[in-house]
């Protein structure tokens, strides 16, 4: 029998996962990749570090299915974007990844607002940078290692480096290369972006684009030996995570809308035009003539794991207890409970705006804060998915990931808040499972990303949003709450 593997790179953490011709998982294996922040705002990763790790949750995972790399007919990759990877011609690494948290570069993005570069950068390239994209990177490498663009040959993204390693074949693909430097209409590199952001010196060390479903090489005998596969095995291109993500949920076709709980806070529609507006990003999607409007910050499920971590409650072995921390905080009575915003790591309001709890009083216990960060994560997802229902008909339910989708109170809650229902499907890994299906598609087991989903989705749970008028007028207090704090940092 044969099996498709997809990886899917986070930030944190890389997952190889089995999957046979319907979507189902046959056997997977995670791997930590350490993150290092040695200034404040730096986020890095080792990046020989990070493929020897996606090398061994590879092995792991053929390991536990047990069958060799043979069983494998093709391999699909998904990753996080922005940030960089670059690598020399010889495809070694010339200094540490930096990845889509980092936000050194936060001052470009200040003064691309300030001069009207954002402004012209929008109708350009269908989004406005940010800290963390390629537009404020690699100006900041330009000014402050312009050594580290000199020795590199390509300036690649996350899954485009663990590909070069299965392969030698460096390449992106749309979904990617649209993070800043691609014609919005016509969806490939433009002169006139790079000169935008007088990153001109960058264009020749922009990867060759592919389609996310192109066969872009095979895996070298050298990475054969590193992690189990067989030497010649095809490995498509892949994709942008929340796009591969878009795809293991069954979120393809115009309309459909899709939300990621994870390290960011992910909120996206497809549609088959072009919609322009600074508070999402309008980017290539799986299929030519496909955008997806992604309206996006690093404030969702993380700030629960930060919060269960610092405060409990913990298992029998000292580990943070997620399920009981969920349960515990939705127990507690909404009303009593204090406000969170949710800005740990960052916000969709720019640098200005920080993480805090208002409102917390003496008879408050651990109970009322965790309701405060479930409260203040779906808060914030749906200031996102309001902006863009203002330009999209979203048709369907909403189809939820992330560590959120794990729970059906937080799903709830969830679904309450916005106000449409909410599906979960069955699969906890809907990155890896897109990303196998984008290999599908190039094998030509599945005909387009549509006959894909139809082969690989099953909806396993969908929750039905209940009004509740306590919630609403925390929604329009938390509202209240971050434009005082705008206020007050735009007269500071």
């Amino acid at each position: 029998m044969s099996y498709l593997l997809g990886i899917d790179a986070g930030l944190t953490v890389t997952k190889a996962v089995l999957f046979d011709a319907a979507g189902r998982a046959v056997a997977a294996a995670r791997a930590d990749t350490p993150v290092s922040s040695p200034y404040p705002r730096w986020q890095e990763r080792d990046m020989d570090d990070g493929w020897r790790q996606t090398a061994t949750a590879i092995a792991s995972c053929l390991r536990a299915a047990g069958v060799d790399g043979h069983a494998v007919a093709a391999v699909g990759l998904c990753g996080h974007n922005d940030g960089v990877y670059p690598v020399d011609g010889d495809g070694e690494p010339v200094r540490q990844a930096i990845l889509a948290t980092d936000s050194r570069a936060h001052e470009y993005v200040a003064s691309y607002r300030a001069d009207g570069t954002a402004e012209r950068a929008l109708p350009l390239t269908g989004q406005s940078p940010f800290a963390a994209s390629p537009a404020a990177v690699y100006a900041w490498l330009r000014d402050h290692e312009p050594a580290t663009l000199d020795r590199a040959r390509w300036l690649l993204f996350c899954k485009d480096w663990l590909r070069l390693r299965l392969t030698g074949v460096p390449a992106t693909d749309p979904t990617e290369a649209s993070a800043s430097f691609t014609d919005v209409a016509g969806q490939a590199y433009s002169p006139d972006a790079l000169a935008l952001y007088g990153l001109g010196i960058c264009a020749d060390k922009l990867p060759p684009i592919l389609r996310s479903e192109e066969v872009a090489g095979r895996v070298t005998a050298r990475a054969a030996e590193q992690t189990g596969l067989a030497s010649g095995t095809p490995v498509v291109t892949g994709a942008h995570d929340v796009d591969a993500a878009a795809l293991g949920l069954g979120a393809v076709a115009p309309g459909a809308a899709s939300i990621v709980m994870g390290t960011f806070s992910i909120n996206q529609v497809v549609a088959a035009d072009v919609r322009l507006d600074h508070r999402w990003q309008a980017r290539a999607f799986l299929s030519p003539g496909r955008w997806m409007h992604m309206s996006t910050s690093p404030s969702s499920a993380s700030n629960l794991d930060w919060a269960v971590r610092l405060l409990g409650p913990y298992d029998g072995d000292g580990r943070p207890d997620f399920a009981a921390a969920v349960a515990a905080g939705s127990a507690a009575a909404p009303a009593d409970a204090p406000l969170f915003l949710p800005f740990l790591y960052g916000s969709p309001h720019g640098d200005v705006i920080a993480a805090s709890f208002s409102g917390v009083r003496g008879w408050h216990a651990r109970e009322h804060l965790l309701r405060a960060v479930l409260d203040g994560v779906v808060f914030n997802h749906r200031t996102h998915l309001d902006a863009l229902r203002e330009a999209f008909a979203i048709t369907g339910p909403v189809r939820l990931a992330g560590g959120g989708a794990r729970s059906s109170q937080w799903s709830q809650l969830l679904a309450d808040v916005i106000d449409l229902p909410v599906e979960v499907v069955d699969t906890d890994e809907a990155g890896a499972r897109g990303a196998a299906a984008l290999a599908g598609i190039g094998l030509g087991w599945y005909s387009s990303p549509a006959d894909a989903a139809a082969a690989n989705v099953r909806v396993v749970r969908r929750h039905d949003p209940v009004f509740d008028p306590v919630l609403d007028e925390r929604y329009r207090r938390y509202l209240a709450l971050v434009e005082s704090h705008l206020t007050r940092r735009t007269q500071d």
